[in-house]
């Protein structure tokens, strides 16, 4: 895709490649990157392919995924030593997915946070949520 930010991550100036391997790579914000800010040390891994969602990905970019994600574990816990973790995958309009080319979410966690404990159900579980008609 000609335009896509995730397909050539260098149309954002302030988007870094981290880390990457033959399927995927870590694409950061510099404004992850600054101690103590909201989301410090979050980012998300993309297959270079375009892959629209991540029930598009092929075997080989899943297990290249997994692979990925045990090595951004270990960057982010040297790097800024966060308490905890949260992942995920937003799929499709309704699901909060707003660039269609699919991106795994890896947001630290720190116990100085407001919202420590609250894990990534908990927006969905208050009753702003709730269902029109139930």
């Amino acid at each position: 895709m000609k335009d896509c930010v995730f397909c050539h991550p260098n149309f954002d100036s302030n988007q870094n490649i981290i880390i990457s391997n033959d399927y995927c790579m870590f694409l950061q914000l510099e404004e992850a990157q600054i101690k103590g800010k909201q989301l410090e040390g979050s980012g998300l891994i993309v297959p270079k392919a375009h892959r629209e969602t991540a029930f598009d990905l092929t075997d080989e970019e899943w297990s290249a995924t997994y692979t990925l994600l045990k090595e951004v574990k270990r960057y982010l816990d040297e790097k800024y030593k966060p308490q905890g973790y949260n992942l995920g995958w937003n799929c499709g309009e309704i699901g909060g997915q707003h660039i269609f080319h699919s991106h795994f979410h890896v947001i630290p966690r720190y116990n100085d946070e407001p919202m420590a404990g609250k894990g990534i159900r908990y927006m969905f579980k208050s009753t702003e949520n709730k269902r029109i008609g139930n």
